[in-house]
């Protein structure tokens, strides 16, 4: 006699499906086992494609909605699963996280509430030079471990990233589990009177002996990016009800009201490197989210050509980020930003910032066009970089730039390394970006 089969686990794919029935099933024709199988792989199926057909693309600003939709709706695909199943771990593992506040640190910022936000510049250490250390010295590259202790920073940067995990499990699976963790992470941070965050950075990346805060520690804030974009995703949860809803919106205008009116976000608006790149996503991401297109459309369309004429050189160098002692990492880090504006453009009726291009050659194009040939493990990159940069960062830009301008030498570039890198396939930006045209 044959054992009872097992229960196949609800993430089982159509492959697999049909060899476990080959060795669980009795003896039967080929019709009639041709017959069972079918119906095994329409119960997986079935219920993903009604999912996808009964809840809208969400209003979400990282990627384009009907992508997401599509890759939904093509969980079994080989394309697909990969990032499925990786990004329902990281959910899983964010399931375990336990709540995070503001109110948890032992420090307290120089305005004595514990509601604010505080943190240290990581370049920042004790002039050796001086019995008390004060004031912190710059060492650009060099993260002092006092900036990764009893602060906010890290933290924040957990909550917002596992709320998007949470959203996009909830959003692929309709399972509510993922949904009441996000949405109870987020009341903990932002919205419970005893734990909430106050809605400013006044008190980001201080440095001792010269600041409580700065311009620069606004650039912690483009994690708020990725929890906004989760909270969109869960936002037909029960979990997630219009009340909090309405809390949670009233809590980005009073912080987007902050970021573009006082003197620190103002600050680093005027920066006119990575930081000031960031500041823009972050202030156009939060225009989107918060229903004003218009505001959004028209800072991309000032700022996005403004930074390629002022960043990038006609041969594709950033000067800013190259004078970096981790030159390579910045580079690609401000590239992110750019093309995320010109993303964002798109979503607020702007298209132009793809292939904007000044006069004498800067454009978007220029800038990947430097930096792409060093994926090529074997082609060292030219400046310093005390700590060498990640490469396969790169190649989502280039998916994201072949998805809107056909280009020989940057499908060949993505075609040659997206092979050769390892675990690629995992990648949740597998999920988020359009496929490459045929």
């Amino acid at each position: 006699m044959r054992a009872s089969p097992k229960k196949l686990p609800e993430k089982t794919s159509p492959f697999e499906i049909r060899a476990h029935l080959a060795r669980h099933e009795a003896p039967m024709n080929t019709t009639a086992r041709l017959r069972r199988a079918t119906l095994a792989v329409a119960a997986i199926l079935f219920p993903l494609a009604a999912l996808a057909n009964s809840v809208p693309p969400p209003a979400i600003f990282c990627c384009d909605p009907a992508v997401l939709s599509n890759a939904r709706a093509r969980a079994n695909d080989p394309a697909f699963r990969p990032a499925y199943d990786r990004v329902l771990r990281e959910a899983d593992k964010a399931l375990a996280l336990k709540p995070l506040s503001v109110i948890d640190k032992k420090l307290t910022a120089d305005s004595g509430d514990k509601h604010d936000y505080l943190s240290l510049a990581p370049y920042w250490w004790p002039d050796p030079a001086k019995p008390d250390g004060l004031p912190y010295i710059r060492r650009d590259g060099q993260v002092n471990p006092e900036s990764k202790r009893d602060n906010d920073a890290l933290k924040f940067v957990r909550i917002c990233n596992a709320v998007k995990t949470l959203g996009l499990a909830y959003y692929l699976t309709g399972r509510e589990t993922y949904a009441e963790k996000a949405a109870m992470l987020t009341r903990v941070w932002f919205l419970d009177e005893a734990t909430r965050m106050n809605p400013n950075l006044n008190h980001a990346q201080g440095i001792r002996g010269r600041n409580s805060g700065r311009g620069a520690g606004v650039l912690e804030g483009r994690h708020i990016t990725a929890l906004t974009d989760g909270l969109a995703l869960i936002a037909a949860s029960s979990a997630w009800p219009a009340e909090k809803q309405t809390a949670m919106r009233a809590w980005l205008e009073s912080y987007h009201t902050w970021l573009t009116t006082s003197k620190i976000g103002l600050a680093e608006a005027a920066a006119n490197n990575n930081h000031g790149t960031w500041y823009a996503v972050q202030a156009a991401h939060l225009e989107l989210a918060l229903g004003k297109t218009a505001v959004a459309r028209r800072r991309v369309e000032k700022q996005l050509p403004h930074y390629i004429a002022t960043q990038i050189e006609p041969d594709g160098r950033q000067p800013h980020e190259l004078a970096r002692t981790n030159s390579l990492h910045y580079s690609i880090f401000n590239l992110e930003p750019l093309f995320e504006l010109a993303q964002l453009g798109e979503r607020a009726g702007y298209t132009g910032g793809w292939t904007h291009t000044t006069k004498d050659g800067r454009s978007l194009r220029a800038a990947l066009a430097y930096v792409a040939p060093y994926l090529d493990p074997a082609k060292p990159w030219p400046k310093k970089d005390i700590t060498p940069g990640k490469t396969a960062r790169i190649l989502p830009l280039l998916r994201a730039y072949l998805a809107r301008q056909d280009d020989a030498q940057f499908k060949a570039l993505y075609e040659t390394y997206s092979v050769s890198t390892p675990d690629l396939a995992k990648e949740r930006w597998h999920l988020l970006l359009p496929p490459l045209p045929r």
